[in-house]
């Protein structure tokens, strides 16, 4: 059984460490430059597995992270130290270029990261995250889904968790809408915490939980 230690660095990079047996793993999603977002990544970010959604200054910062083991920039499928990637392309915009979901499987427990997703899933896109437990969902617009189709994508996929990523922070020059319309528009409360850590075991059963990180 793999448990796991997810951080927030704001926008959509997260930080995931995963235990499971005698393994230790490291997951880093879409690095940001501080040039043009205002925040900056922690100077001591390092990752066994680094994983990049879109080629902008928002999610490509991988020099902000130390020697990466296995960099994924394209579509496809992965596999390092037991952790299994799918890189999804998705429907691209013109204006934005092609975006990446990722799906990661740490053993028993499933993490989707849509990265910047800009339209409803399609029937391709839905097909391969069923069965996710922890979606890491984009909320607040700009150049990604606003709040309204982010909903929507909770409601389709029907995780055991959301983490939402991609909305207004303190310090953040990105012009995004904020956390609370994105739950009043999926009608769910959330909880607050630094990090989370969790197992299979933990996950709620009858409803999806809201998990609100706060910026590590």
């Amino acid at each position: 059984m793999a448990t796991l230690n997810i951080l927030y660095h704001g926008l959509s990079c997260f930080e995931i460490e995963a235990k499971f047996g005698s393994k230790e793993m490291r997951v880093v999603t879409d690095p940001y430059n501080t040039k043009g977002t205002g925040f900056r990544l922690p100077r001591t970010l390092s990752a066994d597995i680094l994983t990049v959604s879109r080629d902008s200054e928002q999610h490509n910062n991988i020099e902000a992270v130390a020697k990466p083991g296995l960099l994924i920039t394209e579509p496809g499928e992965y596999e390092k130290g037991g952790v299994f990637v799918y890189g999804i392309p998705a429907k691209a915009e013109a204006e934005t270029g092609m975006n990446i979901i990722y799906r990661y499987e740490f053993e028993d427990i499933t993490v989707a990261h849509l990265g910047d997703l800009t339209h409803k899933l399609t029937d391709e896109e839905f097909s391969r995250l069923e069965k996710v437990d922890i979606l890491l969902l984009p909320i607040g617009g700009g150049e990604a889904i606003d709040y309204k189709v982010a909903a929507e994508i909770a409601n389709q996929i029907e995780p055991r968790i959301i983490i939402p990523m991609h909305y207004k922070m303190p310090g953040l020059e990105a012009k995004l809408d904020g956390v609370e319309k994105f739950l009043k528009e999926y009608g769910a409360k959330a909880e607050t915490m630094p990090k989370l850590k969790i197992a299979k075991k933990d996950f709620p059963q009858e409803e999806t939980k809201v998990i609100i990180l706060e910026k590590a």
